[in-house]
């Protein structure tokens, strides 16, 4: 395995593959742009059973999980939903290799009470088939749909009010977990904001509770999500998790993935270019000019259907805290690639999928959430470009919704756009109304839809980023669209850049972080 790499590009760089939704292109930077590049995967472990074994039976911090199960007790297992890992992974998901084992030692002491739930939060309820997909047919066929289901934290008569931090925050969990006698958590860390104490305190919360962290003031300081001790989002959570502790065991599984979100037969998506054979460049080449002329449902259904040859590098169980240091031992052993200094611009190609469009519609406010909220944040110590400077995003950001997954996104994005792009200004104005909609809390209880306050959150996701950068540019976004985001779209990188010289200059430095697969850039 190879780190992570940095390269300047020259006369002989040939051009760069770039993601731009559902497709991609081959892009000729400007000489002396800085390239990014994510570290190889790692090999993944000899044995995993043999890894979720040792982990179960000698843990971090904690009796072995067989110690802490009796006869009589309640016993809750949740586990992270649909939005990790991204593509979701070949089967046997880990997920389900894990809740398998805790099962049988259940079984062998005694256990029959029982519940498995998803922790969704405030996202989507996961449907019968794409549960099934991550715990196995067993699994679910035993315990779905009584004793196997989604979290739903707008039922009151199913959340409990923990007490409060001392910084004065609600904590209100699902209330099958809260009076469980050990909650078993299985989770899976793609990257270095995931886990940790905000599995518990997010994934089973309730919007009384989610509020106190997922809001503009907290985002636009948390600095980056993808360094924990920086970040105000883990302050919270932590708080969160600390008083959660004190009152319900909780035993956490956490699992780690290597770099490898596409299969065998897209490998030229995980190379650098001046290392593909013949068979790459024509690959490459055939496929972009191939899915550019696909009807766009079956451009949608192709690169949905991508599942990942992710293996499994760490897993760790215990003390959630215990835990939570080897994990990100694990995720920056992958990830962390070391870059000197700043840029004035920074370019990224965004692809077709992220947390919150799993089997749906890459909208406009995630297109946002996921270049402000979650690339420009990829980094650890200083942001990849200047304060003040410029970010460079490929993505066509088309005027479409999924009407099924994202009903209060519609109107978010043509009502409260409409009024204000600042996410102070829309929390304080918009935020509650949306909240408390019954309509969109009928529809995220009884259909598949987000929360009413879902696109909020996204919207916040990019507080920091549209804190810290001086111009926001979409290469191929549709004009209209960025326009209502308050932003700007340019034809090519060099009308981009033209665009931007009133920010940068007309001869700024540039930095293109080459994702996925995944790189969190150790900024010096």
């Amino acid at each position: 395995m190879r780190p992570g790499f940095v390269l300047d590009v020259d006369e002989r760089t040939p051009p760069l593959l770039v993601h731009q939704g559902e497709g991609f292109r081959l892009e000729k930077f400007p000489l002396g742009t800085r390239v990014v590049y994510p570290p190889e995967s790692l090999p993944g472990l000899p044995d995993v059973d043999g890894a979720i074994d040792h982990a179960l039976e000698s843990p971090e911090n904690s009796e072995p999980l067989r110690a802490l199960m009796r006869p009589g007790m309640k016993l809750t297992i949740a586990f992270d939903d649909l939005s990790i890992p991204l593509p979701q992974m070949r089967r046997p998901d880990v997920r389900q290799r894990i809740i398998e084992k805790v099962l049988t030692i259940a079984a062998d002491v005694g256990v029959d009470d029982v519940k498995i739930i998803v922790a969704n939060a405030l996202h989507r309820r996961m449907t019968g088939a794409e549960i099934e997909r991550i715990v196995g047919e067993r699994v679910f066929r035993s315990f779905w749909p009584n004793d196997l289901y989604n979290h739903d934290a707008e039922d009151r008569d199913n959340l409990l009010h923990m007490g409060l931090t001392e910084a004065g925050e609600d904590v209100e969990i699902n209330r099958r977990a809260a009076e469980s006698d050990l909650i078993v958590y299985v989770n899976v860390n793609l990257v270095a904001m995931d886990g940790g104490h905000k599995s518990v305190a997010i994934g089973l919360a309730s919007y009384n509770s989610l509020r106190h962290h997922h809001n503009s003031h907290t985002m636009v300081h948390s600095r980056s999500f993808m360094d924990h001790t920086k970040s105000a989002m883990h302050s919270s959570t932590w708080r969160m998790g600390r008083l959660l502790a004190d009152q319900v065991k909780i035993f956490t599984v956490e699992t780690t993935l290597n770099n490898s979100p596409f299969p065998e037969k897209y490998a030229f998506l995980t190379k650098r270019e001046w290392e593909w054979s013949l068979k790459d460049q024509a690959s490459a080449y055939g496929m972009s000019r191939a899915v550019a002329a696909m009807p766009k449902q079956a451009r949608r259904k192709l690169f949905q259907s991508v599942v990942a040859d992710y293996a499994v590098t760490g897993v760790h169980a215990g003390e959630t805290e215990a835990v939570h240091v080897k994990t990100l031992e694990n995720v920056h052993r992958q990830q962390l690639v070391e870059v000197q200094g700043q840029s004035d611009v920074l370019v990224v190609g965004l692809p077709y999928l992220s947390p919150y469009n799993v089997n749906s519609v890459l909208n406009p406010i995630l297109a946002m959430c996921l270049g402000l909220g979650y690339f420009f944040n990829m980094y650890r110590g200083r942001p990849l470009v200047r304060k003040g400077g410029a970010m460079i995003l490929y993505h066509p950001v088309t005027w479409e919704f999924s009407q099924l997954h994202h009903p209060s996104y519609v109107d978010f994005f043509e009502e409260v756009l409409a009024e204000s792009t600042d996410p102070a200004t829309i929390e304080a104005t918009f935020e509650k109304q949306y909240a408390t909609d019954p309509w969109y809390t009928h529809l995220y209880r009884t259909s598949h839809a987000y929360h009413g306050v879902h696109p909020f959150y996204m919207w916040y996701w990019g507080s920091h980023g549209l804190d810290h950068l001086g111009d926001v540019i979409w290469v191929g976004g549709d004009r209209r669209t960025c326009a209502r985001m308050g932003f700007r779209s340019a034809s090519t990188l060099a009308d981009a850049l033209e665009m931007a010289s009133g920010t940068v200059g007309t001869s700024p430095s540039m930095t293109y972080l080459h994702s996925p697969p995944h790189a969190i850039a150790d900024v010096r």
